[in-house]
C-alpha cells in the first residue's frame, strides 16, 4: 500500500478506535452515575487536587462553556465543591468533597483495571511507541490548523 494510501487507512483506524474508546469509557463510567465529562473532572480533581474552573476544559480536553455545567452537576450530586480564590475574586476552584474522593477511591482502581486490560494485547514497548507516534501526529495536525 502506497504511503498516501496508509496514512489514510491510518486515519480511519484511528477515528474508529477512539469511537470505540469513547463508547466503551461512556458505558464503564455510566456505571457510576456519571457521563464521561464529569467523571473526568473528577478524575482531575482527584489526582491533582484543586483547579481553577477556568482552566479545567482545557485540561480535561472539554469546551469551557461546559464545565460549567458539568461543575454545577457534580455540585448537585455532592462531589464537587466551589471555592474562591482569596487573592483574586474573579477566580473559582473546583474543589472535590469528602463523598467525590470517597467515590473515586472506590471505582477508579476497577476502571484503571479496565483500561490497563484493554490495553494488555500490546506489549509495553509498543504501547510506548503508540504514544509517541500519536503525540507527533497531534503536533502536526496542530501545526497545520492555520494553513
Amino acid at each position: 500500500m502506497e504511503q498516501r494510501n496508509q496514512a489514510l487507512h491510518a486515519i480511519t483506524v484511528l477515528l474508529r478506535a477512539s469511537r470505540s474508546l469513547e463508547d466503551l469509557l461512556k458505558k464503564d463510567v455510566a456505571g457510576y452515575g456519571l457521563n464521561a465529562t464529569e467523571f473526568a473532572v473528577l478524575e482531575l480533581l482527584y489526582h491533582k487536587g484543586e483547579q481553577p474552573i477556568q482552566v479545567i476544559g482545557k485540561k480535561i480536553l472539554v469546551a469551557s462553556s461546559s464545565i460549567t455545567y458539568v461543575i454545577d452537576k457534580l455540585e448537585q450530586k455532592g462531589f464537587v465543591k466551589r471555592r474562591g480564590c482569596p487573592t483574586d475574586r474573579r477566580v473559582i476552584y473546583a474543589v472535590i468533597t469528602e463523598e467525590g474522593e470517597a467515590l473515586m477511591e472506590k471505582v477508579f482502581p476497577e476502571h484503571e483495571r479496565k483500561m490497563e486490560e484493554l490495553f494488555s494485547a500490546i506489549p509495553a514497548e509498543d504501547l510506548k511507541q503508540t504514544i509517541e507516534h500519536l503525540k507527533v501526529i497531534g503536533v502536526e495536525a496542530s501545526k497545520r490548523q492555520g494553513e
